[in-house]
C-alpha cells in the first residue's frame, strides 16, 4: 500500500483579502499570504508567552500547512475551527479555494532555484486502518504528500522509519523527530521545510572573534561575532524604537533583523504584520558595519499547548469530528514541531538569526549596527510576501530550546491522530543613523 499525500506548510490568519481569491494565481497566494502572516504572528505571540527569556524560532508555514491539510478530513465544528482558526472565512473563501492556493504557493516554492527550499508533507497510517479514499486524494492533489503504510504497534521500526524520512528532508539537521511513538497510534501527518540560502553580501570569516552577547542587564555570554562592511537596506523604526537591517540572499529571499533599543518585550507585544510591511518599504540603502552572532540553534515545541488557546480545541477532545478521514471516531493525539536554524559567514541553513557589528575600514568613520542584544528575526520570501520563519534570539549560548510550547529554522510538524477509544482526556556601541 503506497499512496501519496503532499507539501503541507504556509501562515493564516487575516479574513480581509480573500475577496481577490477568485482571481489568478498570484493574486490567491497574495490573498493566502495576508491569511497566513496574522496566523504567523498570533502563534509567535503565544509561543514567546511561555518563553519570554528563551530562544524562539519555528516556521508558521509548516505550521498552517499542517492544519490546512488536516482539515480536508475534518467536519461539523471540528472543520469550522480549523479555518476560523487559521483565520479563514467560510463566507468569503471556499474551502477548495484555499486548498487550492495552498497548492499555489507550495509549487511556486518548490519551482524556485536561487535557493535550496524543499518543502512537503507525509502520511503514515497503520496497516490495519483505511482512510476514506477521497481522503487520501485529495492529500496528494493539494499538499503534494507521500503516504506509507506502517504498524505503529512496532514502535521502534516505525519510529526509525518516520525518524530516517525526516532526517532525510531535512539534510540530517532534524534527526530524532520522534522520541517516543504511541502504539495507538493509526496515522501521522508530517509537514517539513528545509531551506539554505547564501548571502548576497557574504561575512568574511577572518573577520569573526569573540565578542560579548548581552543576555540581560546583569548577564552576557561569549560569542562568535561575524562582521561585514557594505551597503544594506536599513530602517529606524521610531515608534516601536527598533532598527531593522535586511539581509538578503539569492532568489528574492531575506532575513529582516530587529534589534530593539532598550527591551524586547514591547517590541513583541506591538508587533504586527503591517510592521514587515511598512519596515521594507521604508527602508534605504546605507554604508554599514554589522556584527552578527553565528548561530546554531534547535528548538521543540508541543503545539497540544499551545493551539487550543488559539481556537483549535475540539480536535484534540472527544468532540473531534474527523468524518472526512473515517468512519471510525478520531481525534488528534500529538501535535509537535521542532526546528533548527544555523547562521555562518556563507549564509544560513535550516533555521536562522544574524549578529552584525561594526570594523572600521580604511581609517573611516562608519555607522554600526551591532546584534549584541537580545533581537527578533524573519526569513521572508520577497515574491509571495510569505514568512517562511521568525522568532526572536535572547541568548546565542544556548543551543537548545524547549518551551511549554513550540519550534526551528527548518521544520518539522508532527500530527499524530489514533482512535478516541484509546485516548486519555487531553485535557552600547555606536548605532546606525536615521
Amino acid at each position: 500500500m503506497a499512496w501519496s499525500v503532499q507539501n503541507l506548510w504556509c501562515y493564516l490568519s487575516l479574513l480581509l483579502l480573500f475577496t481577490s481569491i477568485h482571481g489568478n494565481t498570484e493574486n490567491k497566494i497574495e490573498a493566502l499570504n495576508e491569511v497566513n502572516s496574522d496566523f504567523a504572528f498570533r502563534l509567535y505571540k503565544s509561543i514567546a508567552s511561555g518563553a519570554q527569556s528563551q530562544n524562539v524560532f519555528f516556521s508558521p508555514l509548516s505550521v498552517s500547512t499542517a492544519l490546512a491539510a488536516l482539515s480536508l478530513g475534518a467536519g461539523g465544528e471540528t472543520h469550522r475551527q480549523l479555518l476560523s482558526g487559521l483565520g479563514f472565512n467560510s463566507s468569503v473563501i471556499t474551502s477548495e479555494e484555499m486548498h487550492q492556493a495552498f497548492l499555489d504557493l507550495l509549487q511556486n516554492f518548490n519551482q524556485r532555484t536561487g535557493v535550496d527550499l524543499n518543502v512537503g508533507t507525509a502520511l503514515y497510517v497503520n496497516e490495519t486502518f483505511k482512510p476514506h479514499p477521497e481522503f487520501l486524494e485529495n492529500l496528494k492533489r493539494f499538499y503534494l504528500s507521500e503516504g506509507f503504510a506502517v504498524d505503529f504497534k512496532k514502535t521502534t521500526e516505525t519510529s526509525d522509519q518516520i525518524n530516517k524520512y525526516v532526517s532525510e528532508k531535512t539534510h540530517g539537521k532534524i534527526s530524532k523527530f520522534i522520541e517516543k511513538l504511541d502504539p495507538h497510534t493509526i496515522m501521522y501527518l508530517l509537514s517539513y521545510i528545509y531551506f539554505k540560502g547564501k548571502w548576497s553580501i557574504p561575512f568574511d570569516p577572518k573577520r569573526t572573534q569573540e565578542d560579548q552577547f548581552h543576555v540581560n542587564e546583569k548577564t552576557t555570554v561569549p560569542v562568535q561575532m561575524m562582521f561585514v562592511m557594505d551597503d544594506f537596506d536599513i530602517y529606524h523604526d521610531h515608534q516601536l524604537s527598533v532598527r531593522v537591517l535586511r539581509l538578503n540572499y539569492n532568489d528574492s529571499f531575506s532575513m529582516i533583523l530587529a534589534l530593539p533599543l532598550n527591551n524586547i518585550a514591547p517590541l513583541e507585544e506591538a508587533l504586527h504584520p503591517y510592521h514587515i510591511n511598512k519596515w521594507q518599504k521604508w527602508m534605504s540603502k546605507r554604508e554599514c558595519g554589522i556584527y552578527l552572532p553565528k548561530l546554531s540553534l534547535k528548538t521543540s515545541y508541543s503545539l497540544k499547548s499551545i493551539l487550543p488557546d488559539m481556537g483549535f480545541m475540539d480536535m484534540f477532545t472527544a468532540k473531534a469530528n474527523f468524518s472526512g478521514i473515517s468512519d471510525e471516531n478520531l481525534l488528534v493525539s500529538e501535535a509537535v514541531h521542532k526546528a533548527t536554524l544555523d547562521v555562518d559567514e556563507a549564509g544560513t541553513k535550516a533555521t536562522a538569526v544574524t549578529g552584525i557589528g561594526l570594523m572600521p575600514l580604511s581609517g573611516r568613520i562608519f555607522e554600526v549596527l551591532k546584534f549584541d542584544r537580545p533581537f527578533m528575526i524573519f526569513i521572508v520570501d520577497q515574491k509571495t510576501k510569505n514568512v517562511l520563519f521568525m522568532g526572536k534570539i535572547v541568548n546565542p549560548a544556548n543551543s537548545e530550546s524547549e518551551p511549554e510550547g513550540f519550534p526551528r529554522r527548518l521544520g518539522a510538524q508532527g500530527w499524530n491522530c489514533r482512535a478516541q477509544s484509546h485516548t486519555r482526556s487531553n485535557p552600547q556601541p555606536q548605532k546606525c543613523k536615521d
